[in-house]
């Protein structure tokens, strides 16, 4: 929606300045080009997951959990709900990180902070469950949030559960382009998690047009967008 929205803003604008038609379409197609070639989508994800080349092993305390973030749901060919394929490599990262909890630590759990903002058949976590039980994470150590619709309430519900619990440590696993500003919403929630990424995007520099790359720029933009908006809000005292 911000890749549309911009470019119905610069056929808005040719349309209503005629002398400049000709430099804005020059620097309409420019901008979409380098964006769709990768050149200005790869310092966008730089930008976006500054943390891509920096992930630490995760540090396991006696009582830890480890909150896995919600990334969607998406139908397969069998219209049967499922988690997109990032998400599912939080999950993988997730069951892998509790299995090495286990060998070292009193209490581990999985927290899944996930709702249903599509309005699909099921939430997010809800969805993620038998995935995590196929990764052998026990049910009775698997935590469901499954209320929270935004980045922002998934730390606020995240430190509910946490506030009752006696935890020692925890570690916030999702995606490198959402790990900053999941960061920051925990953060204002008095939370300092371990961050443990599970994936990172990469452009895909050449000459030709790609669809990813500009799929890449949009969730690039809107990661920075959701930034600003935290501090914006912060600052006017709406957070």
């Amino acid at each position: 929606m911000i890749l549309f929205t911009l470019l119905a803003l610069f056929f808005a604008a040719i349309a209503i300045w005629k002398r400049a038609r000709r430099p804005l379409l020059f620097c309409t197609i420019a901008i979409f080009w380098l964006l769709s070639a990768g050149w200005l989508t790869a310092p966008l994800l730089s930008l976006a997951q500054p943390q891509a080349q920096t992930s630490t092993p995760a540090r396991f305390a006696p009582r830890t959990a480890i909150v896995l973030l919600g990334g969607g749901t998406v139908y397969n060919r069998d219209k049967v709900l499922v988690p997109p394929r990032e998400v599912l490599a939080r999950i993988a990262v997730s069951a892998k990180n509790y299995a090495a909890c286990k060998r070292s630590a009193t209490v581990c759990s999985v927290i899944v902070s996930g709702g249903n903002p599509q309005r699909h058949a099921a939430t997010e976590a809800d969805t993620y469950l038998p995935y995590l039980l196929r990764e052998q994470v026990p049910r009775s150590d698997i935590v469901l949030e499954n209320q929270s619709l935004t980045t922002y309430e998934n730390a606020r519900n995240v430190s509910a559960i946490v506030g009752q619990s006696r935890y020692d440590s925890l570690i916030l696993v999702t995606s490198a382009y959402h790990m900053p500003r999941a960061m920051l919403d925990f953060r204002h929630f008095g939370l300092e998690p371990q961050p443990l990424i599970s994936s990172a995007r990469r452009a895909r520099l050449g000459v030709l047009p790609r669809y990813s790359n500009l799929a890449n720029a949009e969730i690039a933009l809107h990661e920075l967008i959701g930034i600003a908006q935290y501090h914006v809000y912060s600052a006017i005292g709406l957070f």
